[in-house]
């Protein structure tokens, strides 16, 4: 059976601002920087937790592995890090 917690109730500021409980943060993991994906469906506001993706760390996986390979054969042309890069995004399609 769902247990239904009581709401709680916020304020828009004057800029626009909304305070999101602390207890429903927490539950959703929502922190500093969040993204939220905000639209309005009839009459309510519908906020819903964004996952996006680290490009950060993907990019360095594959400047890794083009680094691997000039390491093993010098430099490489242009076709040759274009093959790396779709190399890298068929591993990552196959086990996502």
């Amino acid at each position: 059976m769902t247990k239904y917690k009581k709401p709680d109730i916020t304020v828009v500021t004057s800029k626009g601002q909304v305070v999101i409980p602390q207890a429903i943060r927490k539950k959703l993991g929502i922190e500093p920087k969040t993204k939220l994906l905000v639209y309005g469906y009839q009459d309510a506001v519908i906020m819903k937790k964004m996952e996006i993706p680290e490009v950060t760390k993907e990019l360095e996986e594959v400047y890794r592995m083009v680094d691997d390979k000039i390491a093993e054969y010098g430099e490489l042309a242009d076709k040759e890090i274009d093959e790396i890069i779709q190399e890298y995004r068929k591993r990552k399609r196959a086990s996502a």
